[in-house]
């Protein structure tokens, strides 16, 4: 019998092999991520490992795929169920980008630690809004509900063998490898010819829109490694004559903790794809639609936390307004260097990040009791604090990178409502909770609490 996390594990290896064959440059950014991080373990030993083994962190990847209605994201969740994923966290892209972006997200992934370490595979999933009227008007949203309706991303039996690998959480060896080759496929990218005039009518208002609605098929539009390098990483891809995005989305790089997550990627390839004209024609074509993106994940922040890195985005941004011959990344580092705690002592001490707590290997065993309060008991070694990596995403970063791999900035009217769509909205599209990610980190550092205060018979919760 096959596990969920070994199916998860097999899929994720898969999947890469899949994209390496349909963009080499795939390959060519994971080769230099693994150069990176193998450089970055040489040279700065076991604090290279702080949020995450070399294994875990050479492993990761995060995948990212584009569905056009609540059918098709239902059918998604129980792909992706099968893989012991949960959807965690909601992301509105449609006013985080400057260009037009209509879709709302979520991340499929494992929420449990355990899990985690063995294989954090999440997919970024987003679901096209045609009902939203700032980008669709009443016909073209018609036209593109009755495209979509017509189409089936996902065969009956890939899902049939999802829904029982979800229910007994395993597989035996033949289903499974018969699920692994379904799944897989239905990411690949179709040659099936795409209706030229159609997929141009969409592009008029969105490039992702088109990319989503364009087309009768889905695909995987980046796969992205972890590198614990991501500045060096830039620079190795650039010289390798890779085109690489402007600017590194997410913190700037500075002498503190690494915090939530950092992200770039090499642009959007020019790929050639059989197109039919009007004239019933098909011809060779070219659609800029997938990337390839790598990322650098830091400690998770609390709400607290959170609400601070907006504010310094804000102030980041407000300077930048107002020197505009200065450079973005080193007023970034100005406002991090003043405003945000530069150790992980004080992120704890000021309840900003994410922790699990364990009791110290050295703590004293001379009968003296512990003193009150969590910053006494770290400070004192009788607890240790390791962080907890950021395992979700940024809404201004995801759409950062969106907006810095489009063609064009596509069209949208301002001043048309918005349909409203939040975390609730989309749990009842998927028919399952979306989860809220800073639950899951709290829940993760409280029962660690529990444990330490057992250990040190201590009563009363940690603070």
């Amino acid at each position: 019998m096959i596990s969920q996390w070994r199916l998860r594990a097999a899929f994720a290896e898969r999947l890469s092999r899949m994209y390496g064959r349909e963009v080499p440059s795939y390959t060519t950014l994971v080769d230099v991520s693994r150069e990176v991080n193998e450089d970055v373990l040489r040279a700065r030993g076991a604090d290279a490992e702080r949020l995450g083994s070399i294994g875990r962190v050479t492993a990761e990847r995060h995948g990212a795929i584009r569905v056009g209605t609540p059918r098709e994201l239902r059918q998604v969740a129980r792909v992706f169920g099968a893989l012991g994923m949960h959807p965690v966290g909601f992301y509105d892209l449609r006013e985080a980008a400057a260009s037009a972006v209509p879709v709302v997200s979520t991340a499929f992934r494992p929420v449990d630690g355990e899990e985690l370490a063995r294989n954090p595979f999440r997919v970024f999933t987003s679901l096209l809004t045609p009902a939203h009227p700032r980008f669709f008007d009443a016909d073209l949203r018609a036209r593109l509900e009755a495209f979509l309706a017509a189409r089936e991303l996902f065969p009956p039996e890939l899902l049939a063998l999802a829904d029982r690998a979800a229910a007994e959480r395993e597989l035996p060896e033949e289903q499974a490898e018969r699920f692994l080759r379904l799944a897989v496929a239905a990411f690949e990218l179709s040659a099936e010819p795409v209706d030229q005039a159609w997929y141009e009518t969409l592009e008029r208002i969105s490039a992702v829109a088109a990319d989503i609605g364009g087309v009768r098929s889905t695909h995987i539009n980046h796969l992205t490694p972890r590198v614990l390098d991501i500045d060096e990483l830039h620079r190795r891809m650039t010289e390798r004559g890779i085109e690489m995005i402007d600017t590194i989305q997410g913190p700037p790089a500075w002498k503190g903790p690494d915090v939530l997550l950092r992200q770039t990627s090499f642009r959007a390839l020019a790929e050639p794809r059989a197109m039919r004209t009007p004239d019933g024609d098909v011809v060779t074509g070219a659609l800029r639609v997938r990337f390839g993106e790598v990322e650098a994940r830091g400690i998770a922040l609390t709400r607290q936390g959170r609400a601070l890195y907006d504010g310094l985005l804000d102030r980041v941004a407000e300077q930048a307004a107002q020197n505009p011959g200065e450079a973005r990344g080193d007023i970034a580092r100005a406002v991090w260097e003043r405003h945000m705690p530069g150790s992980e002592q004080e992120l704890a001490a000021e309840g900003l990040a994410y922790f699990t707590y364990r009791p110290g290997p050295d703590r004293p065993r001379d009968g003296s009791r512990p003193p009150a309060g969590l910053g006494a008991l770290v400070r004192q070694g009788w607890v240790c604090a390791e962080p907890l990596v950021h395992e979700d995403f940024l809404p201004r970063s995801a759409a950062g990178i969106f907006q810095s791999n489009l063609s064009g900035r596509g069209s949208r009217d301002n001043d048309r409502q918005g349909a409203v769509h939040d975390a609730d909205w989309l749990s009842g599209v998927i028919g399952r909770d979306v989860l809220d990610p800073f639950v899951l980190y709290e829940r993760q550092q409280n029962r660690s609490l529990e444990e330490v205060a057992r250990a040190l018979g201590l009563t009363g919760i940690l603070r």
